[in-house]
């Protein structure tokens, strides 16, 4: 049995927006349009990019969502400009006991995206799961029998692993979706 796990492709990002409404760019799109999943179920995050994101891979067929599939919750500080962004993803990673700038807790995402995808991937055989980065990483560290470190991070937006969820490890690392020669011209 395998599981992928996909997280979106780049969004269009709008400050004055909530995050989570956040679409998916030109290049996100054709980057997931680039990408099919294998077949079986697929489940994705609430979020606008999860869900364009999981139906472009999967074109035609249904996407079941949780918001449990969610990234970690930012909404204490809402969107942040990339410089300081990062700084504060690596205070997350450094510290998943406490609630750096009232973002979730790492060890509570932890528990909350494993037992999510724990669910959804339970008697169902090949599956994927459109997810986000940095519930992603929190994954791979689980599965990897690791503590939460930020170098689980994926390589960017729009990148892949696999894993068995019965034997629950780690079967690829972190890999790209590939990005089509014109859409990689105009990035």
């Amino acid at each position: 049995m395998t599981a992928w796990f996909v997280t979106h492709a780049e969004p269009l990002v709008d400050p004055a927006r909530p995050i989570g409404s956040w679409g998916l760019s030109s290049v996100g799109r054709a980057r997931a349009d680039a990408w099919r999943c294998p077949p079986g179920p697929v489940s994705a995050s609430t979020e606008r990019k999860a869900v364009e994101t999981a139906e472009r891979i999967a074109p035609g067929r249904p996407v079941t969502t949780s918001a449990r599939l969610g990234e970690i919750d930012r909404s204490a500080t809402g969107y942040l400009p990339p410089v300081e962004f990062e700084a504060v993803v690596t205070d997350f990673f450094d510290h998943p006991d406490e609630a750096v700038r009232g973002w979730e807790r790492a060890v509570d995402a932890q528990e909350r995206i494993v037992a999510a995808v724990r669910e959804v991937t339970v008697g169902v055989g090949d599956t994927t799961i459109v997810s986000h980065g940095a519930v992603g990483a929190l994954l791979l560290a689980a599965l990897h029998g690791a503590p939460v470190s930020r170098r689980f991070l994926h390589p960017g937006m729009g990148s892949v692993f696999t894993f068995d969820p019965e034997a629950w490890r780690v079967t690829s690392g972190w890999r790209r979706l590939p990005l089509p020669p014109v859409a990689a011209a105009t990035t």
